[in-house]
Parts: structure tokens; sequence; C-alpha cells
């Protein structure tokens, strides 16, 4: 790493860790805000994707806080063992991620603390609770559209997103049996036809381009490219060396045509493409208020998406796209909807956060901040992204 970009990383890195500080308490319950002030709620997915960062940063104050949101989920749990989507609220419930994303954050803390049995009857229940998610019985789980971290995006039975995240679980609890048959079944191409045959299960690997698809269910598939699923297939070793290398330069090519067509005006690839437009079969009115092509969860650019690929770039042996990665991550996190705010809102608190906007997302044709500032899972999966690059390697899942 070059010496301006190295100082640009500590800047951000303390940048961000002093808006983890600022969202560390929020008016439900004191659980920690999702965004500074966008959404004071304690999200349960956004936090439990934050203890990525907090974990990777080492950081005692930021690990005693996601201890309390961790203990707080499972006293949210319902009796079959499943997670809200609100830390606080045990009647939030329907999101297909929560569950396994609380296992995935307990285990981290569990490796980092050496409790090895923290909340272990809670752990017990949702590892219960995802086993009766599968609707094959077989290892590959389903869900229903928008139940994951995309509200406005259709994703239907066997997502792509959720197994990753199911298969990294039940690696780090030792369940290698199940996690190798989720593997292999995911590995598998998706059904193409007009019918399926008993002995053919659908996969999740597309037919068309090398890379795995968003999801399958039968005879039904989409090729649509998910970048925060494909990342967290090549982290987690669900996509082999090979694979992953060539999902990640397939990316880089793609995205090089996208700039070209001006489709995209940053160096990070979008969170979905191609873009969903209106006439394509997988359109939906709505769509036109709050999902259109290049934005909110229809291609546009999340800054903690982003980092899951800076580290999926790592981990297939590509350390120089890691750190061109890292170099327009730290970018793209200075960027604001409302700098007047953050200006504000850190004069007021002496926070360190003032030049730094760790917006939700970027509108890929712009590259303009169109989210909330000072989301927690921006500026957590930075810290997450910035210590894997530094350290020359992927924390928590070699």
């Amino acid at each position: 790493m070059n010496r301006l970009l190295a100082r640009e990383v500590l800047a951000a890195r303390e940048a961000a860790r002093a808006v983890l500080l600022h969202n560390a308490a929020g008016p439900c319950e004191g659980l920690p805000r999702a965004a500074g002030w966008g959404y004071p709620e304690p999200y349960t997915r956004d936090l439990m994707i934050s203890s990525l960062g907090i974990l990777a940063s080492g950081d005692s104050e930021l690990r005693a806080v996601l201890r309390r949101v961790l203990e707080r989920c499972a006293r949210s749990q319902s009796e079959h063992g499943h997670i809200p989507s609100l830390v606080h609220d045990p009647l939030d419930r329907g999101a297909s991620d929560t569950t396994p994303l609380f296992l995935l954050a307990v285990a981290l803390y569990r490796r980092a603390s050496g409790e090895g049995d923290f909340l272990a009857e809670a752990v017990e229940r949702s590892l219960t609770w995802m086993a009766y998610q599968s609707p094959g019985d077989e290892g590959l789980v389903a869900q229903l559209p928008t139940s994951d971290w995309r509200d406005e995006q259709w994703v239907l039975g066997y997502g792509l997103y959720v197994n990753c995240i199911v298969y990294a679980c039940l690696r780090l609890y030792g369940k290698t049996q199940e996690a190798g048959r989720l593997g292999a079944l995911a590995n598998m191409p998706v059904v193409q036809g007009e019918s399926q045959e008993r002995h053919v299960h659908e996969g999740l690997r597309a037919r068309e381009a090398p890379h795995f698809a968003l999801w399958s269910y039968k005879l039904y598939s989409s090729d649509r490219f998910d970048l925060l699923g494909n990342s967290l297939a090549i982290i987690t070793g669900l996509a082999d060396e090979a694979l992953s290398r060539e999902i990640v330069t397939w990316t880089e090519r793609e995205c090089d045509g996208m700039r070209t067509r001006g489709e995209l005006a940053v160096e990070l690839p979008p969170c979905f493409f191609p873009y969903i437009r209106p006439g394509d079969s997988d359109w939906r009115p709505r769509y036109e208020r709050y999902n259109r092509p290049g934005e909110y969860h229809n291609g546009g650019v999340w800054p903690f998406v982003g980092a899951f690929y800076v580290v999926a770039a790592l981990a297939a042996g590509l350390p120089e796209i890691a750190e061109r990665g890292l170099a327009e991550l730290t970018r793209l996190n200075r960027l604001a909807a409302d700098p007047g705010r953050i200006a504000a809102e850190a004069q007021s608190g002496g926070w360190a956060g003032a030049d730094w906007g760790f917006n939700e997302w970027i509108t890929a044709q712009s590259g303009r901040a169109a989210g909330q500032d000072w989301q927690t899972w921006s500026a957590a999966m930075y810290l997450y992204a910035a210590e894997c690059v530094e350290r020359g390697r992927v924390l928590f899942f070699s």
C-alpha cells in the first residue's frame, strides 16, 4: 500500500470508529443505531454484518456494544429459534437472513472472546430453525421475496446470499458434513428447460456466465449478478480457487463495459447487474419509485457490499484489485448526502468523522450519495476490508 493511500486509510479508520461510537446508543433501549440519524432503530442484519468490522478492529469498547446486541437478540428469539428483524422487537419477524447472521456473529464473537459456550442455548435453537428452512431437507435453504437485505428486490427460493451465510455458519460450528452437502448442491447448475428430472436437483451456478446465480427454485431462476452473494461465496470458500479468480476477473471486465456505456461512474461494482429495466420480465411497477436501474438494490453501489468485494478479491489471490478497491472504497466513504448535518453533528459531539459520509448507497450512473449518512455497516465493513488488506489475508474465514 503506497504512503498516500495508507494515510487516507488511517484517517478513514479513525472516522469509522468515531461513527460507530456515535451510533452505539440509540433511542431503542439504548441499542445501536443502524445509521447516525436516518435509521435510529437497531436493525438486526445491519448490526450482525457490522460484527465483522467490530471484531476485526480489536476495539474493546465496540466489542462490548456487540456483546450487548447479541444478548438482546437471544432474548428476542422466538420459541422456534428465529431472530427478529429489529433486535429489541420479538414480533418483527419474517427475515430470511437475520437468524443465520446471528449465528455467524455469535461464532465470530466466541472466537474473539474465547467464550466457547456463549449463548449456547440460543445458538442451538437457531441452528434447529435453519435446519427446517430447507424444503428439500438436503441443505439449501429457501426464502420468500424481499425477506433478505433487499427489501425492494425479489429473491425467490434458494437465494445465493443467504445460503452463503448458512454455509459459513455450518463450517464455523463444525458441521462439516452438512456444509459439504450444501456446498455441493450450490455448485450444481441451475435447471434449464421445460421439465426437471427427478434425480436432478436445482443448483446455484449460472449457466451463461462464470458466477453464481442470484436465486433458483425448480425450473425458475435469475442469472443476474449478485455482488454480495458472489463475494461471500468466495470469502467463505463456497467457490473454489479457480472459480473465485474467474468471478472477480469477470466482474472487473463487466464493470469496464458498464463504465464505457455510462452505466457506472465509480471504480467499484454495483450491488447487482445487469440492472432490471422497465419491460424486463422481472421488472415490477413499484421499482419505478423505489428501485430504479442503478439505484438502491437495483444496482446501487453500496459501500458495505463493496467492502465484501475488496475482501473477496484478496481471497481470490488478486491483491492488486483488492488494494485498488480499498482506495475507491475510501473515496466513496467520504461522500455524503447531507454534509452540513454531518459537520454539525461532529462538532457538537467532538467526533472525528466530520469529513466522512459513510453513506448507505451511491447512485451507479452519477456517483452521488443517495442513502443515509453515517451508516453503521458502511463504517464497520470499511474496518473489516481495511484490516484484511493491511494484513494481506482474509480474517475469520480461512
